[in-house]
């Protein structure tokens, strides 16, 4: 678990990774920064703009240090999101940029039918594969779009490009994991935990 401050600390690394990169073409060198950056965690950057989803991406397992893959995600999210042109500078005071630091994805205990009993509404979130298929949703998705645990699974399927219905087959994956999200309250302003463990669906 990060502390707030060390959260902070990773959304201001996103930020100067983001910054340098657009500006400069520069790939920032995470440095001085407290210990649990360099251990080695799962970690997604979004970027918003006025409200709008501007770009997301991340590293589902943890295979680098935390601080080299916020400034890789950051970078990646900015630039190589398939599905938004790449961040301009004159947008970089209008973007707010949210870390979201993963547990290592794990495997349910419990039966495939018994799923939708077990997910966890605004804690988990899910990765579906299938073959060469896979996607992932972050915990935030489901309280945010107002997701029940069978559609939060049906939604996490099709974003691996799956039938809605593909997690009850017993050739799917489906793994969970928790999250600490950390995000700015305005571009470039204060920086809060969000919680989203209490979140009833549809509120």
């Amino acid at each position: 678990m990060l502390t707030l401050e060390e959260g902070k600390l990773a959304v201001r690394l996103a930020r100067e990774a983001l910054t340098d990169y657009i500006e400069k073409k520069k790939v920032s060198e995470p440095s001085g920064l407290p210990p649990i950056f360099d251990e080695k965690r799962g970690v997604f950057v979004t970027i918003h703009e006025e409200g709008e989803l501007r770009g997301c991406i991340g590293y589902p397992q943890p295979i680098m240090p935390l601080g080299r893959a916020i400034v890789d995600s950051a970078i990646n999210a900015c630039s190589r999101d398939p599905r938004f042109p790449c961040v301009r500078p004159s947008e970089l005071q209008r973007v707010e940029i949210e870390v979201t630091i993963l547990t290592k994805p794990e495997p349910y205990d419990v039966p495939k039918q018994r799923l939708p009993e077990v997910v966890r509404i605004g804690t988990d979130g899910l990765i579906v594969s299938k073959g060469p298929y896979s996607g992932l949703l972050l915990p935030q998705v489901a309280p945010e779009w107002g997701f029940d645990p069978w559609t939060f699974l049906s939604q996490t399927c099709l974003k691996a490009g799956l039938p809605p219905d593909a997690w009850i087959d017993e050739e799917t994956e489906v793994l969970h994991f928790e999250a600490q999200i950390f995000a700015e309250v305005a571009p470039g302003r204060e920086v809060i935990e969000k919680n989203y463990a209490n979140t009833a669906c549809g509120t």
